[in-house]
């Protein structure tokens, strides 16, 4: 037997690879099948199963096509519903694989349908448990993302919640091996540990979830401090349930490459998004005037989600040269299937063909200093609250990137602020949708609070709460 964690870093997901005499499951598989065929063909194996442990909301699972090329059946957990062939499994059903068994394990709460996977080795001891979005390391699954279509309150649902932690999860073995679906990052939680396994008996004993007294407080515990879900999260769900394209086709459609006239063509014929992913450094000195950034080396996928919303929306690309099926790949994760194709030879010719540029007004973290007057100059941290709240330059606001589209608004057109993040990730997305919807009233800071953090810049950890709205 043989259990593998393929972790993308990311989504913060992680998906499951399992042998056992030349048979194989897979749990939670991502988008692009093509890796998992290269994997099984070169075990020799045949795969088995694919087991899903819910309708995942933060990304589109690789599921049909999986099944579709390998002929292997989906299975779900009870009470799920997906419009296409899959097995219903009953709790406690066993399945088999090879020498070993895979046991389901009904736990809704995170969602109704949604389900572990305890593993039986070939000694018939009770080994692994893949715990989907119910159990996370430091955290479990909230419970406010199925509220709408499970016809439930978020309290109600944390009360499932308890009860298939506490009566189905907790009386397992402490040596149990816990993998879990996400890590430190996801969304999908709101304490998660950067580690991706752990004991069971670890948890026990440090999982603040797994540690109250009674249902009522573990209620309150999990639903208290939840942000809200990122936009895409119910458009995903739906993927998942009902079905999506090919992501083969998905990726011919995408990568076809324009010219800079069919570019431009084809950006003002479809409204399209252009969204550029190169690096923001490069981006701040010049991009196509109404061009999005954000780039390939962050949490792309997630921040396209958290700004572009709705997941229909066409787009075109400007990446560095080879990284085009990279980013096409990246988006199809996260259900951003309309990619109209990509600037060939990216932005080096754009500005060959004689086309406009634009770029972003970006100064240092010294300059900054230097002209910065506090309690004068307006200054707008786009950090996590959790960043501002342990520290920030003195008298700034803060404007999460997350709530942008609430707060825009509030700006005054001719005001001028200074505009900050951690490292200038953040910041280059907050600037160039600015700058898209006409507002060029502000400076970029490059390098962030990071390299604002090595100056005389006054810094505080005291929060005003007239400077937190957003």
């Amino acid at each position: 037997m043989k259990i593998e964690q393929i972790y993308t870093g990311c989504l913060a997901q992680g998906a499951y690879y399992i042998t056992s005499n030349g048979e194989a499951a897979i749990i939670d598989p991502l988008r692009e099948t093509q890796p998992y065929i290269d994997r099984l063909k070169k075990d020799g194996v045949q795969l088995k199963y694919i087991f899903e442990t819910h309708f995942h909301a933060d990304f589109v699972s690789g599921h049909l096509d999986l099944s579709k090329r390998t002929g292997a059946p989906i299975i779900y957990g009870e009470t799920a519903t997906p419009e296409f062939d899959a097995i219903i499994a009953n709790d406690n059903q066993i399945f088999e694989v090879g020498n070993i068994k895979i046991k389901v394990l009904h736990t809704p709460g995170h969602t109704l349908e949604s389900s572990c996977f305890l593993l039986i080795d070939e000694t018939g001891k009770e080994t692994a448990l893949f715990s989907g979005d119910t159990l996370f390391l430091g955290d479990v699954g909230r419970p406010d993302l199925a509220q709408k279509t499970a016809s439930m309150t978020q309290e109600e649902l944390a009360g499932l919640l308890y009860d298939s932690l506490y009566y189905k999860i907790l009386p397992l073995p402490d040596d149990i091996t816990v993998y879990p679906a996400h890590g430190a990052g996801s969304a999908c939680g709101k304490n998660m540990m950067k580690e991706t396994v752990d004991s069971l008996g670890n948890q026990k004993k440090m999982n603040y979830a797994l540690n109250q007294p009674n249902k009522g407080a573990f209620i309150k515990a999990v639903t208290e401090g939840l942000l809200p879900p990122p936009a895409y999260f119910g458009m995903n769900v739906a993927m998942n349930k009902k079905g999506y394209h090919s992501f083969d086709n998905v990726l011919s459609q995408g990568l076809k490459p324009l010219t800079p006239e069919e570019f431009e063509a084809t950006a003002e014929n479809t409204a399209a998004l252009i969204l550029d992913t190169r690096d923001h450094q490069h981006f701040a000195k010049g991009f196509i005037p109404q061009s999005i950034n954000i780039g390939l080396n962050g949490d792309f996928a997630p921040w396209v989600g958290a700004m572009v919303i709705d997941v229909k929306q066409p787009i075109l690309l400007i990446t560095d040269n080879g990284k085009e099926e990279e980013a096409i790949t990246r988006l199809s994760r996260v259900g951003f299937d309309n990619i109209l194709g990509y600037l060939a030879d990216g932005l080096e010719a754009w500005i060959n063909a004689g086309k406009e540029t634009d770029n972003v007004h970006r100064i240092t973290a010294e300059q900054f200093a230097s002209e910065v007057q506090i309690g004068k100059s307006m200054i707008v941290d786009v950090r996590k609250e959790s960043e501002y709240t342990a520290e920030h330059i003195e008298e700034a606001y803060s404007k999460p990137l997350a709530y942008i589209n609430n707060w825009i608004k509030d700006l005054h057109p001719k005001e001028h602020f200074y505009l900050h993040c951690a490292g200038g990730y953040r910041s280059m997305i907050a600037a160039s949708i600015l700058q898209a919807r006409g507002y060029r009233n502000f400076t970029e800071i490059e390098g962030g609070f990071n390299a604002i953090a090595a100056t005389d810049v006054p810094k505080s950890d005291f929060v005003c709460p007239s400077k937190t709205t957003h």
